[in-house]
């Protein structure tokens, strides 16, 4: 991780953001739109979702994480959610990826939060390699209703 810095994104960084968030968008085959990107960014600027950037050892952005608080009423306790993570292709295997998550866990402790939660793709071979050692996989299944 030599090299990798952690930082809160701020309005300078919108247009390496929008790269980076665009190439979260294409790996996952979404179609995405600049009202799209438009949106989540005036998310992060209202406070209803954080963004952390990873930066290498020239400034550059090269990486994204989107997390929030959520409740948990069932341990009445509150944990963070970890929305979205994406380092660009090139910067792969950097430490950028488990710098973010690292990043994220230390705010949740700071905040008190129980525990950090993603989710991630099945077929997301290298990333779960990743998370299998910084994280515990869970039991749990995830269902969608389409709205």
């Amino acid at each position: 991780m030599a090299g990798v810095t952690i930082v809160a994104a701020t309005e300078a960084d919108r247009p390496a953001w929008n790269e980076l968030h665009a190439g979260f968008a294409a790996f996952y085959g979404v179609d995405q739109t600049d009202e799209m990107r438009d949106r989540v960014w005036g998310w992060i600027r209202d406070g209803q979702l954080e963004c952390r950037l990873a930066l290498d050892g020239s400034g550059r952005p090269i990486g994204l994480t989107h997390f929030r608080e959520y409740i948990r009423p069932l341990m009445a306790a509150r944990g963070g959610f970890l929305d979205d993570l994406f380092v660009a292709p090139e910067a792969r295997g950097s430490g950028a990826a488990p710098a973010l998550i690292r990043a994220v866990a230390d705010i949740g402790r700071e905040r008190g939060w129980s525990v950090i939660r993603w989710i991630t793709r099945d077929n997301n071979y290298r990333a779960r390699g990743l998370y299998d050692q910084l994280a515990t996989r869970t039991d749990w299944l995830t269902y969608d209703i389409a709205l």
